[in-house]
């Protein structure tokens, strides 16, 4: 390609890409300005949700975990069953936790 026609395809792609910016109005403008700023509220309370959500997994499947241990060393020759057992219902309590932290960033986003 020769250098006019570069040049014109870098003066289109220049004024292409300024069409947005200019077509905005006042109120436009300050639309935008007030929904980069940031809300506060309920969504504030998102962290604490987090944090109380994988602590309280957290100590189900500590809790979990010893009792599976305790049991397979009282009896163990059922300590395959128990074991499958424990990691089922470490996986169950690890999907409720996983739709949890879900609920709280989307529900509590809106706010």
């Amino acid at each position: 390609m020769n250098v006019a026609k570069i040049a014109a395809l870098a003066l289109a792609l220049f004024v292409l890409a300024q069409a947005p910016v200019s077509a905005q109005t006042t109120e436009d403008q300050a639309r935008i300005a007030a929904a980069s700023q940031p809300r506060y509220g309920f969504s504030d309370l998102r962290g604490i949700g987090v944090g109380l959500t994988i602590l309280g997994a957290a100590i189900g499947i500590g809790w979990l975990t010893r009792s599976a241990v305790e049991s397979m060393a009282r009896q163990p020759e059922t300590a395959g069953n128990i074991q499958t057992a424990m990691i089922i219902s470490a996986a169950l309590i690890e999907g409720v936790t996983f739709f949890a932290l879900i609920i709280i960033g989307f529900i509590l986003r809106t706010y």
